[in-house]
């Protein structure tokens, strides 16, 4: 029994017992837009059951007990013989194998599959964003190894399973579903990969090497197989490096220790050492940059979708909290200055989440035209989005005010995980570089993002003087690499702002028009105009239970 001077008053329900895509008014849209009207019953469904789970209590207490709880390495067995061997709380494997057994790892194979997808693992990986590291790159290794059919045969099936085998390493052709890892950075390079030492020498058989060499990151070290980068006689070269040979025994593959992270830390990040390691060579020697780059740009697109993910939980938590919160006589929703903060904070977690469905749709198509657009969208969108999940969850945070500094509420955790992607698979100053080395060397790239962003044209006079200070900057390039950032970041911009007026509702697009674009917009988040329709645009970002 309650002591009568602890009645607990004003304090908002949890935001549980819902689903998590119906609920999200710009996803849902995004996801009628780019379908076809044939696989759209069949996707709702499917996509309406994988919300349901994930906004349930106990898919919620999974992301809890397996952030709370992270993977342990075990070197050594009793009797000193090296096992290394990662174990992961239960949790771990449900959040995991759930989200495999709804195809969170095959998008390539079956008609949309990627904006189905896309959209699955937005959803799904609001509940825990560390398992989707394995997703992501258990998906993304499927281009890579399409450049050698022999192998792409044997793994591609079971690499687009939606089987989940657990953490009992067996050889391949024993298991019905793997995971996939990726070892590219070393400790001298970082993102400078032609800088790796790690040797491969040739062995006897046709595309066998050892390797040999440390590789400073390797994420997912529980996986089946990895894709790592060496240097072979023909210079850098992608290798496949499984866990367990052919014959049943285990791979050299130490692990040397797990890194203790600032967030992520329900996922393993490791460093682990080759030496006189199996690995079969995948493409040709000397090629190992331009046959792993498509699981790189795969990747990168994950971190769009989950930094729109982290957005979107961040701000569904703030809105939610301010609808059922009282104060100063009145509903913190109803409150002007705090509609203002909400208001400005969905404008962003909408921006990504369109910016990321579009680039999902564009990966279902074939067209040339669409290739090309991706070359540059996908680093831009990279660089912007990720950069801007970082002070979006700080502020979503401090809507809950001291509530949401405390580790109950499930704000820190985002919080923790908000840099994340911003820095995997190439932090802003590569994405920035990729996007110059794109624009010198492929000008069909460009020509497709103009067209892109010109469709929507004439349709609102900020927009229309934002594309024209973008073509301005884009006509003189000299010095250009001092200005990357600011740059790619006008042409994040102006591409979020053409979908959104093509799009969104012009509540929505209005307010983004006049802050992002137009610059009546302060420093800090809640500085809108105070003449939008800020209601609107709240009312449309909350989660309703």
């Amino acid at each position: 029994m309650a002591a009568t001077t602890h009645t607990v008053t004003n304090q908002p329900p949890p935001l549980v017992g819902y689903d998590v895509f119906a609920a999200d008014h710009a996803l849902t849209e995004a996801v009628e837009r780019h379908l076809p009207l044939e696989l759209l019953d069949g996707a709702r469904s499917e996509l309406s059951q994988l919300g349901t789970t994930a906004g349930s209590v106990q898919a919620q207490e999974w992301g809890v007990l397996a952030n709370e709880n992270p993977p342990k390495l075990r070197t050594h067995d009793r009797y000193g013989n090296r096992v290394d061997h990662v174990d992961f709380h239960p949790a771990w494997h449900r959040l995991l194998g759930h989200a495999v057994t709804n195809g969170l790892t095959n998008a390539w194979g079956k008609p949309g599959g990627h904006v189905r997808r896309a959209a699955g693992f937005l959803v799904w990986t609001q509940t825990e964003a560390g398992h989707g590291c394995p997703l992501s790159m258990t998906h993304a290794a499927v281009p890579a190894l399409r450049t050698d059919p022999e192998l792409a045969a044997v793994w591609e099936p079971k690499l687009t399973s939606q089987v989940y085998e657990g953490e009992e390493l067996r050889p391949a052709a024993e298991k019905n579903g793997v995971l996939f890892g990726m070892g590219m950075t070393e400790k001298q390079g970082g993102s400078d990969v032609r800088a790796n030492t790690t040797a491969a020498t040739p062995l006897g058989g046709e595309g066998e090497y050892a390797l040999t060499g440390h590789k400073w990151f390797c994420s997912a070290p529980m996986s089946d197989a990895f894709l790592v980068l060496a240097q072979a006689p023909g210079g850098l070269t992608c290798f496949l490096v499984p866990r367990v040979l052919d014959d049943g025994t285990r791979n050299v593959f130490m692990i040397q220790r797990l890194k203790d992270k600032l967030g992520n830390r329900s996922n393993a990040s490791s460093e682990v050492e080759f030496d006189g390691t199996w690995a079969r060579r995948v493409g040709e020697e000397g090629r190992g940059v331009r046959t792993i780059i498509e699981m790189v740009a795969a990747t990168r697109l994950d971190c769009v979708v989950g930094s729109a993910a982290l957005m979107r939980q961040a701000v569904a938590q703030a809105v939610h909290h301010a609808a059922y919160r009282s104060a100063f006589g009145g509903v913190l929703i109803d409150k002007p200055l705090m509609r203002n903060v909400l208001a400005d904070l969905a404008l962003e977690s909408e921006a990504a989440t369109t910016l990321a469905m579009r680039l999902a749709a564009a990966y279902d198509s074939d067209s040339e035209q669409e290739k090309a657009f991706l070359r540059l969208a996908v680093p831009a969108a990279k660089y912007w989005v990720t950069k801007r999940c970082t002070p979006v969850t700080a502020e979503a945070l401090e809507c809950l005010g001291g509530n949401g500094y405390v580790e109950e509420s499930g704000m820190p955790r985002l919080l923790r995980e908000s840099p994340l992607n911003s820095i995997w698979e190439g932090s802003g100053n590569v994405q920035a570089l990729d996007v110059l080395r794109a624009l010198q060397r492929e000008p069909l790239a460009l020509n497709a993002l103009l067209e892109e962003v010109g469709k929507a044209r004439g349709a609102d006079h900020r927009l229309d003087a934002a594309i024209k200070g973008l073509l301005t900057e884009l006509a003189d390039l000299e010095g250009v690499e001092a200005r990357a950032r600011r740059l790619v970041e006008r042409m994040a911009l102006v591409l979020q702002g053409s979908l959104l007026v093509r799009w969104a509702p012009a509540a929505v697009a209005d307010a983004f028009c006049a802050s992002r674009l137009g610059g009546d917009w302060g420093a800090a988040f809640g500085t809108l105009p105070h003449t939008l329709d800020l209601g609107s645009v709240v009312e449309r970002a909350r989660a309703v239970v």
